[in-house]
């Protein structure tokens, strides 16, 4: 049995309680986010840097409803070498399963919405991941793609609903996608809409896309973290650009695809971009470090 004689000597040689030192209140280092359970915000520090505060996630989950396009037709030989480089793989239960190594330290942002192809109504997604085997795969986050104003908006409204439910049950964040469709206009006061209703509705995190005007519009009215999309391939600098713009108005990260691996070497773009979402570069800076790559100079 254990000597409990000097149990209750508080002066006793060696201890010290720290009688004048109040224990800190810790919030939490992310937007909106110091109200989650333990087990979400652990998830989200392994999505977003506690350091920096951003992330930078890499998206190629585009074979969902595209197939294999240009540069992700071999996932293995295109995709997985620019694994170290990024916080984050946003990928298909599918891919993950078949191609990514289980090793891997980078977190996992899964596509949990699905259904029509490019050859049909995208907004007509239903959920199309299980909760419990997204827990199974470790998913950091599930990403559902919303679809303001498209014709199946209820329904994919209701996906990210359902979602948030089962996430907030599991300690699973839910990162809502506002999806775009052909005949909508891509600026701030649909961005602005769009955003505010995922966050209304429960999402951790929203992905949208950056606009030239009034971006911070957006996300100073979006109580949860932003992330924005890299779209459409475009120059390296105006890619660099792009990110660095949408830091400094508000943005907590990139989920940057088509301009990492489709540009002429994906290895140095991915490390460029990285500089400039964790280590504050300018887009100047970024390309001088991209080119100093392709040299090996770097």
């Amino acid at each position: 049995m254990a000597d409990l004689d000097d149990i209750d000597e508080v002066k006793k040689a060696g201890k010290n309680f720290h009688e004048d030192i109040p224990q800190e209140k810790n919030g939490f280092f992310l937007k909106g986010s110091a109200n989650y359970d333990w087990g979400m915000k652990n998830r989200l520090s392994s999505i977003f840097n506690p350091v920096s505060g951003n992330t930078l996630m890499l998206a190629f989950d585009h074979g969902y409803f595209q197939g294999p396009t240009t540069g992700l037709e071999r996932i293995d030989v295109n995709v997985l070498p620019l694994e170290p480089y990024c916080d984050t793989l946003m990928l298909t239960r599918g891919i993950l399963r078949s191609l990514v190594p289980g090793s891997t330290q980078r977190s996992i942002a899964m596509r949990a919405t699905g259904g029509p192809s490019i050859l049909r109504e995208l907004s007509n997604e239903i959920i199309a991941c299980d909760m419990e085997d997204a827990v199974r795969m470790n998913a950091s986050c599930l990403a559902v793609q919303v679809y303001i104003g498209g014709e199946y908006e209820t329904q994919t409204i209701h996906n990210l609903t359902r979602l948030v439910d089962l996430g907030l049950r599991y300690g699973v964040p839910v990162m809502a996608v506002t999806a775009v469709g052909k005949d909508m206009a891509r600026d701030a006061k649909y961005f602005r809409l769009a955003a505010r209703i995922c966050a209304e509705l429960g999402a951790q995190i929203v992905k949208t896309y950056y606009t030239a005007e009034d971006f911070r519009t957006i996300t100073s009215s979006c109580p949860v973290p932003i992330v924005i999309a890299g779209g459409k391939k475009i120059p390296e600098l105006d890619a660099l650009t792009m990110a660095r713009n949408a830091l400094d108005q508000g943005a907590n990260g990139v989920d940057m695809g088509r301009n990492i691996f489709q540009s002429d070497n994906p290895v140095a773009m991915i490390q460029a971009v990285r500089k400039v979402v964790h280590e504050n570069a300018s887009p100047a800076e970024g390309l001088a470090f991209y080119n100093d790559l392709v040299a090996g100079k770097a």
